[in-house]
């Protein structure tokens, strides 16, 4: 009898113990290799706060615990502001709670900075009325890198249902300086939902840091993404306007094979116009880009990738494309270097260990205002 009792309670406390383990964001768990799976997949790996306070980073959890202040930026003056520059402004240095800034519907030209010390910051446009943050910053004026209508350089940031552009004239390749970039992401840990980015050459500085992009939509000519972050796209269109000349999708900055940075991108689309873009050309030495179960239409270049008229840096680059299809997909054009990975090769692309997100990322939310 005592020997049941004891098993009982056994049972019951390995019960209670389950119950109160904390849910996590699995770093382990792959993407689903069908689209119709995606979503589920999302929403078991990417529980809100309550369900994983114990494994998201600390400063993170103090940062969601409470109600998020919410400052409302309107056009016509029915907010507490009517420019989004005003509304950071109203954030003081050091910021250590979630601010989320909802922006009204129109068109927004302003040159917008969040500094390095304002993290937590999401800022939110309705999905049926979304907010278009642009300015005609270009390279010549303010250099390529802060030519940028959003640069972010603080950790912890999110936008959802935005559109981003840079309203800049399409380079003729005669100007110099036309170089024109819609967001540059220098902050670590920034997520981005539902977002549109639009320009043409550099249209995103994904600059450094670990960044996720979901359901977006990127436009652009020549290396429209570009920089040295280590960032999953999950069902993200990118579409090329190739009309004429050179159309790159990515230059990815990494330098060594010791830096650990790299995109990939996984049930995305490549859509556009013209026939002869690159996946991605090799900017620098040792650039790390992958395409899995990715749709490509006939605008991608038989061969895929470039190295950039430097065919030392065949043997450094590393360029994997796992299971995509379309017209633009087929292995058997592809450059030598380009590598059709296994299984096995493709895996650690194929989970959000790939960004670390288990510490941080968290779904978007959904303020009432």
């Amino acid at each position: 009898m005592v020997e049941r009792i004891t098993c009982m309670v056994l049972v019951l406390a390995g019960f209670l113990l389950a119950a109160a383990s904390p849910v996590t964001a699995d770093d382990n768990t792959p993407i689903p290799p069908t689209k119709a799976a995606l979503q589920g997949w999302f929403q078991s790996n990417v529980k809100g706060l309550e369900a994983r306070k114990a494994t998201l980073d600390p400063e993170l959890v103090a940062a969601e615990t409470g109600n998020p202040r919410i400052i409302k930026v309107m056009k016509d003056g029915s907010g507490d502001f009517k420019t989004i520059t005003d509304a950071i402004s109203s954030i003081p240095s050091g910021n250590s709670k979630r601010v989320i800034v909802y922006i009204g519907g129109g068109v927004y030209h302003e040159k917008i900075r969040i500094e390095r010390t304002k993290s937590f910051i999401t800022l939110y446009g309705a999905p049926n009325n979304m907010p278009n943050l642009t300015f005609t910053g270009t390279a010549a004026k303010y250099g390529t890198v802060d030519s940028a209508s959003l640069i972010v350089e603080s950790n912890y940031f999110m936008a959802v249902n935005l559109i981003i552009a840079n309203s800049s004239p399409r380079p003729d390749g005669k100007a110099a300086g036309a170089q024109a970039v819609a967001l540059r992401i220098s902050g670590d840990k920034a997520a981005f939902y539902n977002c549109k980015l639009i320009g043409f050459q550099d249209t995103l500085c994904d600059d450094r840091g670990n960044h996720f992009f979901k359901d977006c939509y990127i436009e652009g000519t020549v290396d429209f993404i570009f920089g040295s972050g280590t960032s999953l796209y999950v069902n993200t269109q990118l579409n090329v306007l190739g009309d004429a000349g050179l159309t790159v999708i990515t230059a990815q900055a990494r330098e060594s094979n010791s830096e650990t940075t790299g995109y990939v991108f996984v049930h995305s689309q490549v859509t556009g116009t013209g026939t002869g873009s690159y996946l991605g050309r090799a900017w620098k030495t040792n650039p790390r880009v992958v395409f899995a179960y990715t749709t490509m239409t006939g605008v991608v270049h038989p061969e895929g990738w470039s190295v950039n008229f430097h065919p030392e840096r065949s043997g450094t680059v590393y360029y994997g494309e796992y299971k995509c299809s379309g017209p633009g997909a087929a292995p058997a054009k592809r450059a030598k270097y380009v590598k059709q990975l296994s299984d096995a090769e493709a895996r650690p692309f194929l989970t959000l260990g790939f960004i670390h997100g288990s510490k941080w990322l968290l779904p978007p939310p959904h303020p009432k205002v």
